[in-house]
């Protein structure tokens, strides 16, 4: 028996191994399996800057290390002073206006308003260092701020109203050897803290994405894929690719999740077939504000109240402001849902000295509608602020927010938008009437952070609903569901009656065809 046994498992056991090789296949790799393998492996550095001679000296100014940097890396400077990261600045084509100059420099917004004559206060998020008025130098090299991009310690940080310089106290020498590729630690104090704290202006945006899981956003989670925001926002010659649709019109070096996704990323057919008008985004990033709140409201009209004779600060349940003498008042909220529009990649922008001609006035028109066909339904943060503007020019205003010192007619100084808006008008040689009021205005900001687990992204029932459908403010496009026309209806109807007829007519020529084939031929209808 035993040698029975014995003979039996030689034989068997060769033929089930050869059996598993020959007809079980290892089941082949998801898309989404072969996109975390490519990103999966880490940049390792190949030089280490802390050996360099250069870098074994004590610096003493920010732009000695700089100039430092260009003895090797060079040209680069000439790379980094072409794009809108240095230059805040890019001509762009926009409807009805033609060839402009658009950006930071100059645009308009609804939470600062402008950066002109308050230069000092908003370059802290410039990478360049001395940048405190139209004076500025933009072709002096040793002015460009390479560590606040490459500097690895994690310790590098601006001051306060500083026109872009470091802290003093920052020890520049040990930064400079600790330099290396770009860290969220390095883009998060600017595109998370900015326009008056964390997760202030984007809402998708914020400080808890340094260490955070795949419920806040898949791409970043230390659970999830645990990527860098250079992962996707790649650069060539120190253009990064993407654009901020605050600051820009025109439809180029623009970032997709197409780009990695494909335009066919989902097993189910009918669902890939969405893509060609719904944006990735909308689907994915069903709530955003996830952990912290966002800025939703800003009324400047309640600025300048004093408490003897004194600025004072109110704060929520979260430690977000809710008043400031120097801002006014703010309204924050958190995990919400987004608002939805037509986008096809440009925009138009409201600019210095264009006249109001709609309340609530649109700082940022996305264009794009049903029939473009560019154009995709994407999420949005609307951002809403009641703001200063001449009610008999019928502009918005420019008013001097910022000065170190009072008496220099700012407002976060002074309290006077007399003083103001004339000091601020005079600096950008804009004409004012004399007059101020408040007036409504919005401004998008497109969604593209906190992509939720696909889990959780939107399901067919929350559009396509009679009753709180999330894309209720798309009405140029008829949905199923949610909308109801009598004629669309009704022939829709008559079709599927027309089906069912045709079903029914089916089945009962099949079951005619049987018995005749029976009574002739015999034996069953297989």
């Amino acid at each position: 028996m035993r040698k029975t046994i014995a003979l039996l498992l030689v034989f068997l056991v060769p033929l089930a191994i050869g059996y598993l090789l020959v007809f079980t296949k290892t089941p082949e790799p998801s898309k989404l399996d072969l996109l975390k393998a490519s990103f999966a492996a880490k940049h390792k550095p190949g030089t280490d800057h802390s050996l360099f001679p250069e870098l074994q000296v004590k610096f003493a100014r920010p732009q000695d290390i700089t100039n430092t940097c260009i003895k090797c890396h060079n040209e680069r400077h000439k790379e980094v002073m072409q794009t809108t990261h240095w230059r805040w600045l890019v001509e762009e084509y926009m409807d009805g206006k033609g060839i402009v100059s658009l950006g930071k420099r100059n645009g308009l917004n609804n939470h600062c308003i402008s950066i002109s004559s308050s230069e000092a206060a908003c370059t802290r998020c410039h990478i360049g260092y001395g940048w405190e008025n139209q004076d500025f130098d933009f072709t002096k090299a040793e002015n460009i701020d390479c560590i606040a991009c490459h500097d690895n310690t994690g310790t590098y940080e601006k001051l306060a109203n500083g026109a872009g310089y470091p802290k003093p106290e920052l020890d520049l020498t040990t930064i400079a050897r600790s330099v290396g590729l770009p860290k969220n630690e390095n883009c998060g104090p600017c595109h998370f803290d900015g326009g008056g704290g964390n997760n202030s202006k984007h809402g998708d945006l914020e400080t808890a994405l340094y260490a955070t899981d795949r419920a806040v956003d898949v791409h970043l989670g230390k659970n999830g894929g645990k990527m860098n925001c250079a992962d996707c926002h790649t650069a060539k010659n120190h253009q990064i690719k993407g654009r901020l649709y605050t600051v820009s019109s025109m439809d180029r070096n623009r970032l997709h999740c197409e780009d990695c996704h494909t335009n066919t990323p989902h097993d189910n057919g009918i669902i890939n077939e969405h893509t060609t008008k719904v944006a990735c985004q909308t689907c994915h990033i069903p709530y955003y504000a996830k952990v912290n709140k966002t800025k939703v409201y800003w009324d400047w009209s309640k600025a300048g109240k004093l408490k003897n004779g004194e600025p004072y600060k109110e704060y929520d349940d979260e430690n977000n402001y809710t008043y400031l003498s120097e801002k006014g008042s703010f309204i924050w909220k958190k995990k919400l849902k987004p608002e939805y529009t037509w986008f096809n990649g440009t925009a138009t922008h409201f600019m210095l000295g264009d006249k109001i001609d709609t309340v609530p006035l649109p700082l940022n028109h996305l264009g794009g509608n049903f029939e473009d066909l560019k154009a995709k339904i994407y999420p949005v943060k609307i951002m809403r602020t009641n703001q200063p503007y001449d009610p008999v020019l019928h502009q918005l205003v420019n008013p001097k927010l910022w000065d170190k010192d009072k008496g220099k007619k700012a407002f976060w100084r002074d309290f006077d938008w007399n003083t103001a808006i004339d000091s601020g008008m005079k600096y950008v040689g804009l004409p004012w009437s004399g007059k101020y009021d408040f007036v409504e205005t919005e401004m998008n900001w497109l969604l593209n952070h906190m992509v939720s687990p696909k889990e959780e992204s939107l399901k067919c029932i929350d559009c396509h609903t009679r009753q709180d459908s999330r894309i209720a403010s798309i009405t140029d496009v008829y949905l199923p569901g949610r909308d109801y026309n009598k004629t669309v209806d009704t022939i829709g109807t008559i079709f599927i009656f027309i089906s069912l007829i045709g079903v029914f007519v089916n089945l009962s020529l099949r079951i005619f065809y049987c018995k005749i084939k029976k009574q002739i031929f015999g034996g069953s209808c297989e």
